[in-house]
């Protein structure tokens, strides 16, 4: 995908950055553009929102509101997005006054799950790695025809899923039928399930002068669709699935011309095949572990891509464990009372690192904050991790 945005002068501090969503992705964009020097500018709907209580400017409105957006454009050097789902049609709109990384032409992409897929698909040949075989269910007809080697599968809305919302096993074409009718026959896509040994993730990020830098390999794990914990490095993970899972990223973040941090999930097999399964187009869940264990963070990095400086060392100085902490611990077993979590208990946990992400209500579900345990070893994190599970009433 050729990109004709021209290249522009490096923005520097204390220039205005933009930010497009006031969540907790936002929230530490924030922070540390503000440690680099910048003021940082958030659009978003919520008044009450983690990024908004740290930003300089808070344009209060939505993402499609015009005065807003030319409003932010005007301000702001060079304007970013903190979640995919931000209409590319409004980034399109700050492109016309303000350098966008990244440009809505990538953000489009990783909106709409086939055009993902097919995107995988034409540059297989160059990464090695295929997505899941899958197929688009646009209506009830194309059920019929759909063939039986694809179940059991998972399926998936086309849009606006994230932490397995919008999606459903399936093992028979009844239960597709049911599953289809049950998300009000929005278009799908149909991925067969493979024999997954486990998850990773690759953090790649490139530059506006086309020169990339790319991430350890984590190893994920998820729990209900949400991420649970980050391993880096991955104790599964073999040189050869890393060099290939690294080596597919920094493929697909060239032909998509991309500028910023790019973060791309793949299923390793049983077999030790390699799979990719999607990307997301910002700094990601499973990237949080670098504001602690890395040289230079993913929102450091993100802060260097869209103010065209020179990219930061990816280096990892420490093994790491990320724990992701949702608003269930905030609640004393099924009931509905609310109590504050034993963070002094955690804090006293030398490897510790606790980030909380400023939302004044629990919701069970909900991402509340992050804890990252570095150690010398991982075995060290490792029992860190597990002494703060045992605190906070987390099973491992």
């Amino acid at each position: 995908m050729a990109s004709t945005a021209p290249i522009v002068p490096a923005a520097i501090p204390p220039t205005w950055l933009g930010v497009m969503g006031g969540g907790q992705l936002g929230r530490m964009f924030t922070h540390e553009a503000q440690s680099m020097g910048y003021k940082v500018a958030v659009l978003g709907p919520e008044q009450d929102c983690p990024a908004g209580h740290v930003a300089d400017r808070h344009f209060l409105a939505d993402y499609n509101d015009a005065v807003a957006l030319s409003d932010i454009a005007a301000l702001c050097a060079a304007v970013t997005t903190e979640f995919e789902n931000v209409s590319a049609r409004s980034l399109a709109t700050l492109a016309q006054h303000s350098f966008i990384a990244p440009a809505a032409a990538s953000v489009s992409m990783a909106q709409d799950r086939i055009v993902e897929k097919r995107f995988f698909t034409e540059y297989a040949k160059e990464s090695t790695v295929l997505p899941a075989p899958h197929k688009l269910i646009a209506s009830a007809t194309d059920i019929d025809e759909m063939l039986a080697d694809l179940l059991p599968g998972i399926l998936k809305t086309l849009r606006l899923g994230y932490d397995g919302k919008g999606q459903t096993r399936v093992r028979t074409l009844n239960e597709v039928r049911q599953a289809f009718a049950g998300m009000n026959g929005v278009e799908c896509v149909l991925e067969k399930m493979l024999p997954l040994a486990y998850e990773v993730s690759v953090l790649v990020a490139r530059g506006a002068d086309g020169k990339a830098v790319v991430y350890q390999i984590a190893e994920n794990v998820h729990r209900d669709g949400i991420l649970f914990t980050t391993t880096v490095p991955g104790p599964n993970v073999c040189d050869e699935t890393a060099k290939r899972a690294q080596h597919a990223a920094l493929v697909i973040i060239e032909k998509l011309a991309y500028v910023g941090v790019l973060c791309i999930e793949f299923f390793v097999l049983q077999d030790g095949s390699l799979v990719i399964n999607e990307m997301a187009p910002r700094p990601h869940n499973s990237g949080h572990y670098t504001m602690d264990a890395c040289v230079t963070s993913q929102f450091a990095q993100q802060v260097r891509a869209m103010a065209r400086l020179p990219l930061g060392d990816t280096r990892q100085h420490s093994s790491a464990v990320m724990l992701n902490i949702l608003g269930d611990i905030w609640f004393d077993g099924a009931t509905d009372l609310v109590r504050e979590p034993a963070w002094d208990r955690i804090l006293a946990l030398p490897s510790a690192h606790l980030h909380l992400y400023g939302k004044t209500q629990p919701r069970r579900a909900r991402k509340m904050g992050h804890i990252t345990f570095i150690a010398a070893t991982l075995t060290e994190a490792q029992q860190q991790l597990a002494v703060a599970c045992d605190i906070l009433g987390i099973a491992l």
